[in-house]
């Protein structure tokens, strides 16, 4: 069973929160056209790894709180939609929302939007935190088609060299990326094997079973002297059939019928989307 926890006075478990984030990334996607398909698949990873780590109040600049950093920044719109349903971000008093993430937004620890950045910030705040002699982890959040850019893997290799045991890696394999399969475009198998001989600990998961993923991303809490990758295999345009396993759908703009066969999908929910 999902924890549940309260959301605007309502008892909502994992599931119930990632199906209405889903939702609210089809109202994006009524209003302007978004990343979909990545946005969709992300979203079961981003609530553990949210709901887990120790962020604080958003916005007090503690520099002492857990840190999430979404490298693969196109899918924004996941940590939006998320960020919104845990109650820690009210998109409709933002204004237009920037389609890749700004260090303004509330819940938004870097900014993000060129490829293979995010590691490499990601390593320096967990250097930083080594070095002030605490124990927060960083959390970053990346494509696997992402992991074709050169500069991940020289974080991946600097992060293991200063032994960065408070270092989480969650990539999101859900196989495609813009121009098709990943394992078509540039084949990253076998991708296990490459992060340990990196030095790095490698986890393999179902990115779309909330008890799993609870169970491997509060794992990452216990000490170790070497970063952790979470592997998550997930589905793109997971949650809408249509969608599922197409590169056609990377980016989109829905139409009427085509936000309310998605809708219709996912079932009734107490989030309203936009639009």
């Amino acid at each position: 069973m999902d924890t549940a926890v309260a959301i605007r006075g309502q008892a909502r478990t994992d599931a119930d929160t990632a199906r209405a984030a889903r939702r609210r990334i089809l109202g994006f996607a009524a209003e302007q056209t978004v990343h979909l398909g990545s946005s969709l698949s992300v979203v079961d990873l981003l609530v553990a790894v949210l709901r887990e780590a120790a962020t604080g109040p958003a916005g007090t600049g503690d520099p002492n709180r857990e840190r999430v950093l979404l490298s693969k920044g196109h899918a924004v719109w996941a940590l939006y939609a998320v960020l919104a349903e845990l109650g820690r971000l009210d998109p409709e008093r933002l204004g237009p929302l920037a389609g890749h993430p700004a260090d303004q937004v509330p819940g938004v620890d870097a900014a993000t939007g060129a490829l293979g950045h995010g590691l490499s910030i990601g390593a320096g705040l967990a250097e930083a935190t080594r070095l002030r002699g605490r124990d927060e982890r960083t959390f970053v959040v990346l494509g696997d088609g992402e992991l074709n850019e050169g500069s991940v893997w020289e974080a991946v290799m600097f992060a293991a060299h200063r032994r960065l045991g408070r270092l989480v890696a969650l990539v999101d394999r859900n196989g495609m990326q813009q121009e098709g399969a990943t394992a078509d475009v540039l084949d990253l198998s076998p991708l296990a094997a490459k992060w340990r001989s990196f030095g790095w600990r490698v986890r393999e998961v179902d990115g779309h079973d909330h008890a799993a993923l609870r169970e491997v991303v509060r794992a990452t809490a216990d000490p170790a002297d070497r970063p952790v990758v979470l592997l998550a295999r997930t589905v793109k345009g997971k949650g809408v059939p249509f969608m599922e396993h197409s590169a056609a759908w990377h980016t989109g703009r829905l139409d009427r019928a085509q936000l309310d066969a998605a809708l219709a999908v996912l079932g009734q929910d107490r989030t309203v989307a936009r639009a």
